[in-house]
């Protein structure tokens, strides 16, 4: 006869065995994580021989192994990598919309959360805010500053609805549609030689340091402006990369080098620098938008809507 313990694992074991739990999930993504069971056991304040035996059902329940178990070290299997990635996706997706019921049972219309670069704050932003205000007050936004490929990322797994880049392509599932055409500006010292009367192309400045936007932080960005030096035939030596345009600004003016940047990214700044407006170059500082294909917020529906009309759009 099962004394209650014994009897309280077996009805748990009849539960498990048949279908997979949400605390399952949980617990193999903070294992796969921390890739060390001990410390994922004290994270979820378990204990480790528990936590393993919930990894042992969860792959009994789909059929494979999730994890590579030795001494030395703990890894994720083929199977585990992509079980990763659909439960950040799942458990994620699950927070948000529990956050947007609450919001809707508040009487919102819920939340579209934003991604963006910083020279999107200079105009494209702000004016989508003004509008979302004016015509949506129950539409909440949150806005996060992150690279390009941050961007992605957070679109692909659910964590941002809406994203504002500068990428050529993105993968399948994803929309991008182009939102902002900006030109490009030569930034100096404001004690450099040359002036918007001297000046005639890039080829000027062939001997000089160029500072630039990292190359991981926009891709697109970097190698259109390696484009606009190599067409006057030279490569530029870059002496310093950063991620923020204030950086950038405050190298340039404390005489250190030379940059080539949106020209909206002059607002907003007042530092000892100039800018001269590479007006007769064909490449653009084009910035564009991404969502999911598949992305069911309704809020995010609105604000698409907005982003198409004369008083946002750069376009």
């Amino acid at each position: 006869m099962f004394d209650n313990y014994q009897y309280q694992n077996s009805q748990q074991l009849i539960t498990t065995s048949n279908q997979i739990e949400l605390r399952h999930l949980r617990y193999f993504l903070m294992v796969a994580e921390e890739l060390h069971f001990r410390k994922a056991a004290e994270k979820l304040f378990i204990s480790q021989p528990g936590l393993s035996r919930q990894i042992s059902q969860l792959e009994d329940l789909v059929g494979t192994a999730l994890f590579d178990r030795n001494k030395k070290k703990v890894s994720l299997t083929r199977a585990g990598e992509y079980l990763k990635g659909e439960v950040e996706f799942l458990l994620n997706h699950i927070e948000v919309t529990t956050k947007q019921l609450k919001l809707i049972g508040e009487g919102q219309l819920g939340e579209v959360r934003i991604g963006f670069l910083g020279s999107a704050m200079q105009q494209v932003i702000p004016d989508l805010l003004v509008e979302l205000q004016q015509q949506y007050p129950n539409i909440r936004t949150s806005l996060e500053e992150l690279s390009n490929n941050a961007q992605l990322s957070a679109i692909l797994k659910d964590r941002l609805d809406i994203g504002f880049v500068r990428l050529a392509r993105v993968p399948e599932g994803i929309k991008l549609k182009p939102v902002f055409e900006d030109t490009f500006s030569l930034v100096l010292p404001e004690d450099h030689w040359c002036a918007v009367e001297t000046f005639r192309d890039i080829g000027q400045f062939a001997e000089e340091n160029f500072i630039l936007f990292a190359q991981d932080y926009s891709p697109l960005y970097y190698d259109t402006v390696m484009s606009i030096c190599e067409q006057q035939g030279f490569s530029p030596r870059v002496s310093h990369k950063s991620v923020h345009a204030q950086t950038i600004f405050k190298l340039v003016e404390n005489g250190l080098g030379i940059s080539i940047v949106p020209t909206s990214l002059q607002h907003g700044f007042n530092m000892g620098v100039k800018f001269i407006e590479l007006k007769d170059i064909p490449q653009k500082a084009v910035l564009s938008v991404i969502w999911k294909e598949d992305n069911r917020n309704q809020a995010l529906e609105q604000c698409l809507k907005l982003l198409w009309s004369a008083k946002v759009s750069g376009l």
